[in-house]
């Protein structure tokens, strides 16, 4: 498998992978859609993301990972982490994860942030593993949402 920068003509082959997963949006473990994957949904989030990145086998696309810095360029927000229910277990959430902590400090940010579901205890378990800590409780659009931050030193 390899790892490569994403561009949004990537998008329509990302949706068609999504799709034959039987997902009709990009679910991580934490079980909330992370991603619209119409064509346009994807081609917009990589294009206003300056750390996206897709995992690829023969086959196809297996995972991706988004991410774009706030305009202070402090802290970014991890946008999605998706990867094939296939290819669950296989490590390539943490390679994809720590390829976006890479690049985000290779661009002078210091934390990465992202939103969990309250109710989803093995979401916030999976961020925990991988150094984030909760920094606040919100009400999001599907309820309370737990947002968690992380040192990109940590997470890569």
């Amino acid at each position: 498998m390899r790892v490569r920068p994403a561009r949004p003509g990537d998008a329509e082959t990302l949706r068609t992978t999504v799709s034959r997963a039987r997902e009709t949006t990009v679910f991580g473990d934490i079980g909330a859609p992370l991603l619209d994957v119409s064509a346009a949904g994807i081609r917009e989030a990589a294009v206003g993301a300056e750390c996206c990145f897709l995992m690829e086998d023969d086959d196809g696309p297996v995972g991706v990972a988004i991410a774009h810095p706030d305009e202070d360029g402090v802290e970014a927000e991890l946008l999605a982490l998706w990867v094939h229910p296939e290819h669950a277990d296989e490590g390539i959430t943490e390679t994809l994860l720590s390829r976006v902590a890479t690049a985000l400090a290779d661009r002078g940010v210091e934390r990465v942030r992202a939103s969990v579901p309250a109710d989803q205890p093995g979401a916030r378990e999976f961020y925990r593993a991988h150094g984030f800590d909760r920094r606040a409780l919100q009400r999001g659009p599907g309820g309370d949402e737990a947002i968690v931050v992380a040192s990109v030193d940590a997470v890569g």
